[in-house]
């Protein structure tokens, strides 16, 4: 196989298995995205709670990374991090952020943009506790984002810090904790055929949610 332009340029995909209509949807996003969320879980999806987040930093600059959804209500939408990684820096001057689920399976996406909190300290220390043990010692040993020297520097810390708390609870770093991205806009997607997908938008506008349906 040879990637040329035109090769690429064809690549395409007809959707067909549904459609959203205004009707369908609840008025309430938080309570659609959970209804979709259950359905990505029911159809057996691979992670159906990977989400792509993306963050800017103080000059508009944007970064994005894979992540994975760790929890959702009302309130809005939760994941875990360093705080003094590259996106929590970002955060840290920008706390804004925009999300995206993508579950091809069902033809389905689900964008969410909106401002970033960070969860309460007894939350995130619940969640850190509720980790497998070796994944709470990566927590402290991975200065994430920062330059190495090399990978058995990393091992040499994890095992150092293995032997350290074999026999007793490891503490959740201070670096390391939630954040809580507050939705003001949440967009689902259903793919249609000859692209004339379905998108509803809720915005919301006076602490009220108002639905439209946009363009493909």
């Amino acid at each position: 196989m040879e990637l040329t332009k035109e090769y690429i340029q064809n690549l395409r995909q007809d959707y067909r298995s549904a459609g959203l209509a205004e009707g369908d949807v609840d008025k309430d996003p938080i309570i659609q995205f959970g209804k979709w969320f259950k359905e990505a879980l029911e159809a057996q999806l691979f992670e159906p709670n990977v989400m792509t987040l993306a963050t800017a930093d103080q000059y508009g600059k944007p970064s994005a990374r894979i992540m994975l959804l760790k929890g959702f209500d009302e309130n809005g939408f939760v994941f875990y991090t360093n705080y003094e990684s590259r996106k929590g820096k970002m955060l840290t001057v920008n706390p804004q952020a925009a999300l995206v689920f993508f579950w091809p399976e069902l033809e389905r996406q689900v964008r969410i943009e909106g401002v970033i909190t960070k969860v309460e300290e007894e939350t995130s220390t619940a969640y850190f506790h509720s980790r497998p043990k070796g994944s709470q010692i990566g927590a402290i040993a991975s200065t994430q984002s920062h330059v190495i020297p090399d990978k058995a520097s990393l091992e040499d810390r994890v095992a150092e810090l293995t032997e350290e708390f074999k026999d007793r609870e490891v503490p959740r770093p201070l670096h390391w904790g939630g954040y809580l991205v507050e939705p003001t806009y949440i967009e689902f997607w259903q793919g249609g055929s000859s692209r004339l997908h379905d998108r509803i938008v809720y915005e919301k506008t006076d602490r009220v949610w108002v639905i439209n349906r946009l363009a493909p």
